[in-house]
């Protein structure tokens, strides 16, 4: 370690080796987030709130108006970006500084002021789709013709228009309308049922400790090396669903039958088209996520195998997916050695993309160490005339590292969208939004599969590595594959019995996960305990997210084998974040080389895999 390190080191450093958690005035300001870059007090803060409240009102004035010219279609929309983007520096300063300590209640109540005012707005102008989509056909088009300024739309109109085929009459649409709080009823209860009422029981440690099971605690003791513990809590947490699965099945039935009440009420083909249509995804996107994960399940199996072998087992276990192969190295990472490997890392990226990640780093976009009541977890957050900004709970560990590689994905990835495009298309999809920090991941992993020689190092991130490749690609293709089944059974006028629902798990396990793994009866019920479920065909952006991130790292890292000047990879995935929402996510992706409606990236990445496997094997 360098003097430069030691010196850089923090009292919440310090404090961190003594066991306590330092309160955030112990924390140096470098290793805060600057967020009076938003506002430079929280009395400037309200005083924009203020000025903005009444404007809020304001815009309902053009109830009824915008669609009598260009001009005064232009001057809503200019309105209305003025009004939201103070509106998002607003709420995202007030809810950063709430999680700077959330035992401060001063900040608390501003977060749900903005809350409030955001409420207000939506409501405010709730009118301005619906009078788009009552224009005469071809309304827009000739404004967009006669108004140059109001031209930049275009792609934001077509999407409001394209959905006019789907829009029912005034009073359809009522009631629809008023139908919005039936539709959460199933979710709603299910998420009540399963953090508040169930109750999970009591388990030994390996300390010998009684532990209450919690889904929060069972990730933990999932990884236990001790497997009477991860039986135990498997057991528990399963056993307990199973109690409750006739109430689990009929609402999951329900909330199946509500996608298919308004895919049918919206003239939607089926309940799948309906939930691609706003991504604008044609249905072989989610059969090839399916179809490469079924075809390549075999790879799979291969690491299920080695698994069992590796861990010295008769039997492999869904308990034993989550206990490490190797132990993760041991040893505190400076936060500044940590923002030395990501940059380096990086590099592939670009000299453009470093000069701004350095200036992530420079400029306290990073709230960077744990303090008394400071939000957990990490992320990447702002809004468009802010810093892309960053929470961390940064710990000195290996995984921390990939942690600031991932939210720095985000954040650049924001920081480019927003400088690039217009306000109207500055945000991304969340069909895009994991796959900037996924490939930074993946850049790490290959930068430190390279740079470090000791072993146990290779083989801990060669695991974290199938790990996310099972848990992200296979598992959540799992999970689209199930709900796609339960779907077609309800279209077919089928029951969804909880006994029907286990027997496909079961059958779902066995195809994916292959004969080395026993498919325990607990291991049937895990379908109740999973709550994407309730917002159907949501998990399948998982893979394609994964799928184009590996196919962008694969594209960057192969700029090492070529000449210097041939910067066409890095362009390319430059042009990827520098394009927001200003076309159709897959068209985006498409443009810089990726194509999701193609088999190729899905197979790329399990054959990357699949080799990734065979390298591991040769560690032992």
């Amino acid at each position: 370690m360098t003097d430069r390190h030691i010196s850089q080191f923090s009292s919440a450093e310090n404090s961190s080796k003594t066991g306590a958690v330092p309160e955030r005035a112990e924390i140096e300001e470098k290793y805060k987030w600057n967020l009076e870059n938003i506002y430079p007090s929280l009395g400037e803060w309200e005083k924009a709130f203020s000025e903005l409240s009444a404007q809020v009102g304001e815009i309902a004035k053009f109830a009824g108006t915008i669609g009598g010219s260009a001009a005064s279609l232009l001057s809503f929309l200019r309105q209305e970006e003025s009004i939201s983007k103070e509106l998002g520096r607003l709420y995202v300063y007030a809810n950063m500084k709430s999680h700077e300590d959330l035992r401060v209640s001063i900040y608390q109540e501003a977060s749900d002021k903005a809350e409030s005012l955001m409420t207000r707005y939506s409501a405010a102008t709730s009118f301005f789709q619906p009078e788009i989509l009552a224009l005469p056909d071809g309304q827009i088009d000739k404004y967009l013709k006669e108004n140059e300024e109001l031209r930049v739309y275009e792609f934001f109109f077509s999407e409001i228009l394209r959905e006019k085929e789907h829009i029912l009459s005034a009073r359809e649409e009522e009631l629809l309308a008023r139908t919005h709080d039936l539709s959460n009823v199933a979710q709603n209860a299910f998420t009540m049922l399963t953090d508040a009422d169930i109750k999970f029981p009591v388990i030994k440690d390996e300390n010998g400790e009684s532990v209450e099971l919690t889904e929060e605690r069972y990730y933990k003791l999932s990884k236990s090396p001790s497997r009477e513990v991860r039986r135990a809590a498997f057991e528990g947490i399963h056993s307990t669903y199973a109690i409750y699965k006739n109430s689990i099945g009929a609402l999951y039935a329900g909330s199946v039958k509500g996608d298919l009440f308004y895919a049918t009420a919206r003239k939607y083909k089926n309940a799948l088209a309906s939930a691609l249509f706003s991504d604008n995804i044609p249905q072989s996107v989610y059969d090839n996520v399916v179809g490469a994960a079924i075809d390549n399940a075999p790879f799979l199996h291969k690491y299920m195998s080695l698994r069992k072998r590796l861990l010295g087992l008769d039997e492999l276990h869904f308990y034993d997916l989550n206990v490490p192969l190797s132990e993760e190295p041991g040893g505190d990472i400076p936060y500044e050695e940590a923002v030395d490997i990501v940059t380096e890392a990086l590099s592939p990226l670009g000299g453009d993309y470093i000069e701004n990640l350095k200036r992530g780093f420079a400029e306290r976009w990073i709230d960077v160490y744990e303090n008394q009541g400071k939000r957990k977890g990490a992320y990447s957050w702002g809004s468009y005339g802010t810093r892309p900004y960053v929470l961390l709970n940064y710990n000195g560990t290996l995984r921390d590292v990939f942690t600031i590689a991932h939210e720095m994905g985000h954040s650049l990835h924001s920081w480019y969208s927003h400088l690039s495009q217009p306000q109207v298309y500055a945000d991304y999809t969340i069909l895009l939004a994991e796959v900037a920090s996924t490939t930074n991941e993946s850049l790490l992993l290959e930068y430190l599969l390279r740079t470090r020689s000791a072993e146990n190092e290779k083989k801990w991130l060669l695991t974290y590595y199938f790990d996310m490749v099972r848990t992200t690609f296979y598992r959540q293709a799992m999970f689209a594959d199930y709900e796609r089944e339960t779907h077609a059974r309800a279209e077919s006028g089928e029951a969804l019995s909880p006994a029907w629902l286990g027997a496909l798990w079961g059958e779902l396990c066995a195809k994916y996960y292959g004969t080395s793994l026993v498919i325990d009866d607990s291991l049937r019920m895990e379908w109740a305990r999973i709550p994407h479920f309730y917002t159907a065909f949501y998990v399948y952006k998982y893979v394609t997210g994964f799928t184009a991130a590996g196919a962008f790292a694969a594209s960057l890292l192969n700029l090492q084998d070529i000449a210097p000047q041939d910067d066409s990879a890095q362009q390319r995935y430059l042009t990827f974040l520098k394009s927001g929402s200003s076309n159709f996510s897959l068209d985006i992706l498409q443009k810089a080389g990726v194509d999701l409606q193609s088999r190729t990236p899905f197979e790329a990445t399990l054959k990357a895999f699949e080799k990734k496997l065979k390298d591991f094997e040769n560690l032992f």
